[in-house]
């Protein structure tokens, strides 16, 4: 093997769920490609990194400064629900019926792997924090790091006077919410349970 296809295999397979053998087989899908392709594939990635940015106000990825949720003059800005990450809103808007603002943590705590509060957009939070908002619903991944962040969200938020929920569980235990189907989903935002 060529180093430089070594290189583009290692790339690949720095990414989340790819192993050696899908890294292999993109690199030589790449190889297969004709050069403008590959041009326009490359242009998009750095596109992509120039283009988005975080809402100054709800930390989604966006491509202004204020995204299209936070924008939205129709959702509820009494409610705020945290997610970890995008790919989590991403799959509670999919379902087009939570209609209150958003705010994107950016990951969860995690000790093992050196992320505490301060690595997480909490500051963020607290600073949107104001006597509009009534609830702040918790929809961390119902995985051991999830439950920590929202028990530690939960302790810090609570003596606000703000409500703060939690997705019921519907959903499975060690899942994550990006693959829930929409049933599951929708179920458990409607049993959401005060922290």
């Amino acid at each position: 093997m060529t180093p430089a296809l070594e290189k583009l295999i290692s790339h690949f397979a720095s990414l989340p769920a790819i192993g050696r053998k899908s890294a292999t087989r993109l690199a030589y899908h790449i190889l297969d490609m004709n050069d403008d392709d590959v041009r326009a594939f490359a242009e998009s990635l750095l596109e992509v990194k120039k283009a988005i940015r975080l809402c100054s106000i709800c930390q989604c990825y966006s491509e202004t400064e204020i995204c299209l949720h936070c924008s939205d003059l129709t959702r509820d800005e009494h409610v705020i629900m945290c997610v970890e990450d995008n790919r989590a809103l991403e799959a509670i808007e999919a379902l087009h019926e939570y209609r209150g603002k958003y705010h994107v943590l950016h990951g969860v705590i995690s000790p093992i792997d050196g992320i505490g509060p301060d690595q997480l957009k909490v500051k963020e939070l607290l600073a949107r924090l104001d006597d509009s908002v009534r609830e702040v619903i918790i929809a961390t991944n119902p995985s051991v790091e999830g439950e920590a962040t929202a028990m530690y969200l939960g302790r810090l938020l609570k003596p606000l006077g703000i409500k703060v929920t939690r997705l019921a569980y519907g959903l499975p235990v060690g899942g994550t919410l990006e693959y829930a189907d929409n049933t599951t989903l929708l179920k458990a935002i409607e049993g959401r349970t005060e922290v």
